[in-house]
């Protein structure tokens, strides 16, 4: 569902237009007749770097060949 907004006669707190967009609606606004921006509700969590810090370990032997090709590397 998408819904049309124009700025210059808008008068509904932002709250209440993001609670729409919680509901899966897509707000245009618009400034003179004219689409000027789209707001759409953000599906999954933005990804921030380094939040995996800890989580993630590599053993020491990581690059150490395979026992499945070691025929093939020696």
């Amino acid at each position: 569902m998408t819904i049309t907004i124009a700025l210059e006669n808008e008068k509904r707190p932002l709250g209440e237009l993001v609670e729409r967009m919680l509901e899966g609606a897509e707000l245009v606004l618009t400034k003179g007749n004219r689409p000027v921006a789209r707001l759409v509700p953000i599906d999954k969590p933005q990804r921030r770097f380094g939040s995996a810090k800890g989580l993630i370990t590599i053993a020491e032997d990581f690059d150490a060949p395979l026992e499945d090709f070691k025929e093939l590397t020696a």
